[in-house]
């Protein structure tokens, strides 16, 4: 039974407003600067916890600081943006989550680190809540699968880089110079926020009403394909962040990789997996309109299934190689969802719900995915002596999240 949110057909396409290319060439770098940030503290993880005398489950609690601030402040962000522009609440998250980065660098101890994270979190939800409703604003319902696949191609390249360029600079300078080499660039990438010319609200499709969070809650939760793509982007996000925050650590500590190496090779994978799956997931799911019903469930959730194998055989295969290969398979196959389940959640709501949309979105996928799953899988590296059984919960994850889209997949209704 098709609901009225899902129901509610865009005006025919018209000409994309003004300023459209370089709003998503500004905001798809900085998006590549955001995963920049968010993973150097997984690159540098066991050098910082020498410094500063942690256990492997205080090394993650920063990050799970970091989830909790951004999923909390998403939402406030949401409601500001029915009040305040919209690029000038970007530029000033962007500025803020930056200067936050590099004050990691000065950290004397577990809360001073814990706190610098955490404020990371704030800056980021200004961004992450507000960018994708921007870009949807200015392109019709067909044309967001295409331009926000470009936008979160941007994750696996940043991720990639802050691997890489944080055990790189981890191994050479020390920890402290990743955080600070690799926060400053985005304060002065922030200006460029402000260059972006607001198309108003969803010019494709009916004016917006404003709405309410209780109001909008209980129009979302009566969203079936909204509901799906949510509870399943959530069960992968908890294993995204667990594999992103301690498959350099396994590399290093369970296979014997230097620090740089492990983190640079996680880094490799990343962004070569992550640029073909990303790009890949949202050309199939253009390709499987019209010959499959809900053709972005589809996608994603096949895809996730082979990723929850790739990953599984990553952990139990003898021998580096072809655990290394093994992972990359995985990381090729886990990108594929990131286009596809975010235009879905773009397309399945009305203008006015947007923005709401996005930020419970965030909320649910780090409340109850990666704000969780690295201290966990620490917890449980801790309690068994070996990090193994703590990062088998990728793969069974990866496995929940797609056992969720498939259901969607079959049931949901069309979106028309």
């Amino acid at each position: 039974m098709s609901q009225p949110s899902e129901s509610q057909p865009s005006a025919p396409s018209r000409a994309t407003p003004p300023g459209a290319g370089w709003a998503v060439f500004v905001l798809t770098m900085m998006n590549l600067l955001n995963y920049i940030d968010r993973y150097v503290p997984s690159a540098v993880k066991d050098l910082f916890k020498v410094d500063l005398k942690l256990t492997d489950a205080q090394t993650s609690l920063p990050l799970s600081a970091f989830v909790l601030v951004y999923m909390l402040a998403s939402p406030v962000f949401g409601a500001l943006a029915d009040r305040l522009p919209r690029t000038k609440l970007i530029a000033a998250g962007v500025a803020l989550w930056s200067l936050a980065t590099a004050a990691a660098a000065f950290a004397v101890d577990f809360w001073s680190f814990l706190f610098a994270r955490a404020l990371v979190g704030v800056g980021e939800a200004a961004y992450a809540t507000l960018a994708p409703p921007l870009l949807s604003d200015f392109y019709s319902a067909e044309k967001r699968n295409r331009v926000l696949t470009l936008f979160y191609v941007a994750i696996p390249v940043g991720a990639a880089i802050g691997f890489t360029l944080g055990g790189l600079l981890g191994a050479t300078w020390g920890w402290r110079a990743a955080f600070l080499i690799c926060g400053v660039p985005g304060v002065f990438a922030a200006g460029a926020a402000l260059f972006i010319r607001d198309p108003g609200r969803a010019p494709h499709e009916p004016a917006p009403v404003q709405t309410t969070w209780p109001e909008a809650i209980g129009k979302l939760r009566k969203i079936p394909t909204y509901v799906y793509a949510v509870a399943g982007y959530t069960a992968v996000t908890f294993a995204a962040g667990g594999m992103a925050d301690w498959f350099p650590v396994y590399l290093s500590r369970v296979r014997g990789m230097e620090t740089a190496a492990a983190g640079s090779t996680v880094g490799m994978v990343t962004v070569v997996g992550g640029l073909l799956g990303t790009g890949l997931g949202g050309l199939a799911a253009e390709r499987l309109t019209g010959h499959t019903r809900q053709p972005l469930l589809a996608v994603s959730a096949v895809s996730m299934v082979l990723a929850a194998v790739f990953a599984l055989i990553a952990l139990l295969v003898p021998g580096v190689s072809m655990s290394i290969v093994c992972i990359g398979v995985a990381q090729f196959f886990l990108w594929f969802y990131n286009g596809p389940i975010n235009a879905l959640i773009a397309n399945s709501v009305s203008a006015d719900l947007r923005a709401r949309a996005f930020s419970l979105s965030i909320l649910s996928i780090h409340i109850l995915g990666d704000a969780v799953s690295p201290p966990i899988i620490g917890f449980v590296s801790d309690q068994a002596g070996s990090l193994v059984p703590g990062v088998l919960l990728v793969p069974v994850f990866m496995a929940i999240g797609a056992a969720i889209w498939l259901r969607g997949w079959r049931v949901v209704p069309e979106l028309e």
